[in-house]
């Protein structure tokens, strides 16, 4: 197998290459489900691993408002924060299981259900979701070029072997994270303690 780097570099800017879905993007009307799964199949199809693969499905949706990670519809009607909360759970869902996902959300569904004024604001957090995602792509694209020079650097490794490094590294870090952001959601969303 010959690899180089510029073939590594490509998929990096497949990657790292998207249009983020603004706040203002997302419809300030209330959706039936079919428009919600045809908005969100459109607008994130570049986060899907093939053309095959659906972003989000009628029978995930429902899923997710039983597991209480969305509100019920109003009228069978979704409104923009349920919007939201289920393009975080997209995200979400790709490292955390959907009971820690309902533990994060617990008391932003709670806050909802309560008023129609709620305390807390989605668009802020939304907004904040797209500044961290945007410069946690910036820092990986960087600090993988770095990691292909300084692999490039290095001759006596097996192109199939430098590749299984790679694979090995990414996943390490993401284990890692992973486990952080579990330790945060038992420690702090578990048994309500943001309640007390």
């Amino acid at each position: 197998m010959n690899i180089d780097n510029e073939s590594l570099k490509k998929l990096l800017e497949e990657v790292c290459s998207f249009e983020q879905l603004e706040f203002s993007g997302i419809p300030d009307i209330d959706l039936y489900m079919d428009q919600v799964t045809t908005f969100i199949d459109d607008k994130f199809s570049h986060l899907k691993r093939n053309e095959k693969d659906t972003a989000i499905t009628k029978t995930m949706i429902n899923n997710y408002t039983k597991a209480g990670i969305l509100m019920p519809p109003k009228k069978k009607k979704y409104s923009r924060q349920h919007m939201v909360l289920i393009i975080l759970t997209y995200y979400l869902k790709q490292i955390l299981s959907i009971n820690d996902i309902q533990e994060l959300f617990a008391p932003i569904v709670e806050d909802i259900n309560k008023s129609e004024d709620s305390k807390v604001d989605l668009n802020d957090i939304y907004n904040n979701f797209l500044d961290i995602e945007k410069k946690e792509t910036e820092d990986f694209k960087l600090a993988f070029e770095k990691s292909l020079d300084c692999q490039h650097n290095d001759k006596n490794k097996e192109d199939t072997s430098k590749l299984i490094i790679i694979v090995i590294k990414l996943i390490l870090k993401s284990s890692i994270e992973k486990r952080m952001a579990e330790k945060i959601i038992d420690e702090f969303f578990k048994d309500e303690k943001l309640k007390g």
